[in-house]
């Protein structure tokens, strides 16, 4: 199982889900993705192109340290759902092509018309205030930049026009967990995803107790519950070892 963390965050934000995972029975990848855990500055001197990389190499690498003919899920929050997305898209039809995709608000767009001036405003601005810890379990926080990198963003919305331009290619099932409460990624992603993807098997999960991050928030037991379970019904009957 490899994961992905979002948009300025860490792998702590989706640790207690490969946590869950791992204890459950599977193999469990999070890489750390270039820009992120350091300095907000450091994301603007890299681009999605650095990010999809980061997550290609673990994915393959993972793939290499597991049994031949291994199924391999792939699973990420928010912009880390938009990467694995991304990942499946480009392996399509290969051997190496995942055996599902399980997302956490992912983001695919945004209906946010100031969105167009980013190309024009990170040239001349480096941040705008941040957009972590958008949690509603009190207590519960999500190690992140306080400050939205606007070049990195700007690389990120370019990364957004590819994934929804090629969604007809992921064909694998899909499980999308959605906050009907997300104060950073809006419905319209997930709308997008669902009419898009050619996956003959995909559902949706409402969470009502989360927001944004919902791998930290109350319903992520839900979360981890239900991706073993989905997880499980894509290995081959009997006789795997359950390292995924």
């Amino acid at each position: 199982m490899l994961l992905s963390h979002g948009f300025t965050g860490t792998p702590q934000s989706i640790r207690p889900w490969g946590e869950a995972l791992h204890a459950a029975g599977y193999t469990v990848a999070c890489p750390l993705l270039p820009g992120h855990g350091t300095r907000w500055q450091d994301m603007n001197r890299t681009t999605w192109h650095d990010w999809y990389r980061a997550v290609d190499d673990e994915y393959l690498a993972l793939r290499d340290r597991l049994p031949p003919g291994t199924p391999v899920v792939v699973g990420g929050l928010s912009m880390g759902g938009t990467l694995v997305t991304r990942l499946v898209q480009q392996h399509a039809g290969r051997d190496t092509e995942p055996a599902g995709l399980i997302l956490v608000n992912p983001s695919y767009l945004t209906l946010r018309k100031d969105a167009a001036l980013l190309p024009v405003v990170s040239r001349v601005l480096g941040s705008f205030p941040g957009i972590s810890d958008d949690i509603k379990k009190p207590g519960a926080h999500e190690l992140a930049y306080d400050r939205l990198p606007l070049k990195a963003a700007a690389s990120l919305s370019q990364l957004w026009k590819l994934v929804r331009a090629d969604l007809g290619k992921v064909t694998v099932p899909v499980r999308l967990f959605r906050s009907l409460e997300d104060h950073v990624v809006e419905p319209a992603s997930g709308e997008a995803l669902l009419a898009g993807v050619a996956s003959a098997v995909k559902s949706e999960v409402l969470l009502s107790e989360s927001y944004h991050v919902a791998t930290l928030d109350n319903d992520a037991p839900a979360i981890f519950e239900g991706s073993a379970e989905f997880i499980a019904s894509l290995l081959s009957p009997a006789g795997t070892d359950g390292s995924r």
